[in-house]
């Protein structure tokens, strides 16, 4: 029914990637009910990340390099179909909590605009760094605690849920511009100024130096506040591969600009994801 290319797009594993909001979200919840844990995980990456790949994949029609596909195909119509049938699948498994179906209503329609033509936030670089960071950090947490919980809006009025969900979004608006940093040609050729592009290859790199110690501070201050002071520690040792390799593949942009490419920009992903992902998995369970 729909092309092989058109399910390629959909690049289901690059979700791996924004796995860890999911799993913070999980192991902040108190009360942890499986089988609404289950059907989060799934919602978010198996459906609602996938559709919108796909939906942004259909109207960037990339040449070169995109996250999570190194030659990614060509888009067709039916790449846009599968990604809505996606999203349609992600409401309907989301409508057991009305506030849940909301926010994943809001997040699909933030996404569309994001890429879509007629809106395209994508193109302004501070908006789409901003509002990126928020809706796949902030906003995200707080859906995926609703999800998991069952919960109404007075649940998500607590400190400790509101400043985690927020610190997600400070660790996010950190890496985003690094996750641009191999396709400055492309988004320029596109008319996309990116955030990446305004601070060029070494800007990109020095700034979220700046953002990943300010992130890694306020992670350790609450873990250290709502937590224990070991979980604050274990964190920043689960940080250390990040950093080190971060550090690795500096050393060598600053000596060739095009080690800044898509093969060491997966590998900090990869990395990072993997991390955070062990670590909010041990913090499950104390």
């Amino acid at each position: 029914m729909f092309a092989k290319s058109s399910w390629v797009h959909l690049r289901i594993p690059f979700s791996f990637f924004l796995l860890p909001v999911y799993l913070f979200a999980l192991a902040t919840s108190n009360e942890v009910n499986v089988f609404f844990a289950l059907i989060v995980f799934v919602i978010l990456h198996l459906f609602l990340y996938p559709a919108s790949n796909g939906y942004n994949s259909y109207f960037d029609k990339d040449e070169g390099s995109i996250g999570g596909l190194k030659n990614p195909p060509k888009v067709n119509k039916g790449l846009y179909n599968l990604a809505l049938v996606f999203d349609a699948v992600a409401l309907l498994l989301s409508t057991y909590n009305m506030l849940f179906f909301f926010m994943i209503l809001v997040y699909g329609l933030i996404s569309k605009a994001y890429s879509h033509p007629s809106i395209r936030i994508k193109k302004y670089p501070y908006a789409s760094w901003f509002i990126a960071g928020f809706f796949q950090g902030f906003f995200t947490f707080l859906m995926s605690y609703i999800g998991i919980i069952d919960g109404n809006l007075q649940d998500l009025l607590q400190p400790h849920i509101l400043i985690a969900a927020g610190l997600t979004s400070v660790m996010l608006w950190g890496s985003y511009p690094m996750t641009q940093i191999y396709q400055h040609e492309e988004d320029t050729k596109r008319g996309d100024v990116t955030l990446s592009v305004k601070l060029g290859i070494l800007g990109t790199f020095y700034f979220v130096m700046i953002l990943f110690s300010v992130t890694s501070i306020l992670f350790f201050l609450y873990f250290t506040k709502y937590y224990t002071a070991s979980a604050a520690l274990i964190y920043l040792g689960a940080m250390g591969p990040v950093v080190g390799f971060f550090f690795y593949w500096f050393l060598k942009v600053r000596t060739d600009r095009k080690k800044a490419d898509f093969e060491n920009t997966m590998r900090l992903n990869q990395l990072s994801s993997l991390c955070l992902n062990i670590f909010f998995i041990w913090l499950s369970f104390q």
